[in-house]
């Protein structure tokens, strides 16, 4: 990827989305070229030089302090992980990797006993660049189109919702999923740039998928921590999950993600009868 044009193309989606109304600036009539803020009015409203604020939107600055950034960040209305991913693209963390490392694709034995001591609910350990490297009796089955559409036995939630057809069935809402899904993997890549398995990832849905370009190029930026999933599931139906991601201190670009179900809703029951169903279809 190429920084400069990140840091560009970044700044000036964010500054195309704030209008000098929702900046609390004066309307300076109906002959404005552009929707969203100038780059004088950014200027402005961070207390920089317009000279400045240009050269950074260009990546021309060099080094820039966290006090600009911030002043930068509050401007646009940047959300907290849009702040972090403009320090990231201009290098201003201490973060970021200096040595490419290559993603690991087996877990460790005890991490999978963690996984399996899950019993009742789906888990998986997934990488940065979406391949999920292992997972439990439950998480195989919920994900079962996933893993069948997989060659290698490693699926890849993002290659699974970009190229199979299969896809907009089993995401109940595919078109927020998939906008997600991409402001995901955004912010991973600004995170970790030397990460050779997602840049090689990126580059291939940008070139197989329009539906995967037309986002990427949004810009957006979202963590993965935490949130809600709605599946189609071809045996039980809909599902509706909740999910918690945890990064695995030991091993460093892996995840652990668990879903669960609202005690007592459909969902769990019909959970409960995936489980039986995966057992079952285990000992045939």
């Amino acid at each position: 990827m190429d920084g400069e044009n990140e840091l560009r193309e970044f700044l000036v989606s964010r500054r195309a989305r704030i209008t000098p109304e929702q900046a609390k600036l004066p309307a300076y009539g109906g002959n404005r070229r552009v929707a969203g803020l100038r780059r004088e009015e950014v200027a402005m409203l961070a207390g920089v030089s317009v000279d400045y604020y240009t050269k950074l939107e260009r990546g021309a600055v060099g080094v820039v302090s966290p006090s600009v950034l911030d002043a930068v960040a509050r401007a646009l209305q940047l959300t907290s992980t849009e702040r972090d991913h403009l320090f990231h693209l201009t290098g201003t963390t201490a973060s970021l990797r200096p040595v490419a490392q290559p993603e690991r694709t087996t877990v460790r034995p005890t991490v999978q006993r963690i996984l399996d001591g899950l019993s009742d609910s789906p888990a998986f350990v997934a990488t940065a660049a979406r391949n999920l490297v292992a997972a439990n009796a439950l998480g195989r089955a919920v994900y079962s189109p996933l893993y069948d559409a997989a060659p290698d036995g490693i699926p890849n939630t993002a290659r699974y919702a970009f190229l199979e057809p299969s896809a907009k069935e089993f995401f109940v809402d595919w078109r927020t999923a998939a906008a997600n899904l991409v402001a995901n993997l955004r912010r991973e890549i600004a995170t970790d740039p030397l990460n050779r398995a997602l840049e090689q990832l990126v580059d291939e849905l940008n070139r197989r998928s329009p539906e995967f370009g037309e986002l990427w190029r949004s810009h957006d930026v979202r963590t993965h921590d935490a949130g809600a999933k709605s599946i189609r599931h071809p045996v039980v139906g809909e599902l509706q999950l909740t999910f918690e991601a945890m990064p695995l201190p030991a091993d460093p670009g892996q995840n652990l993600v668990v879903y669960g179900a609202e005690p007592g809703s459909e969902t769990a029951d019909r959970l409960r009868l995936l489980a039986s169903w995966s057992a079952a279809d285990a000992r045939s």
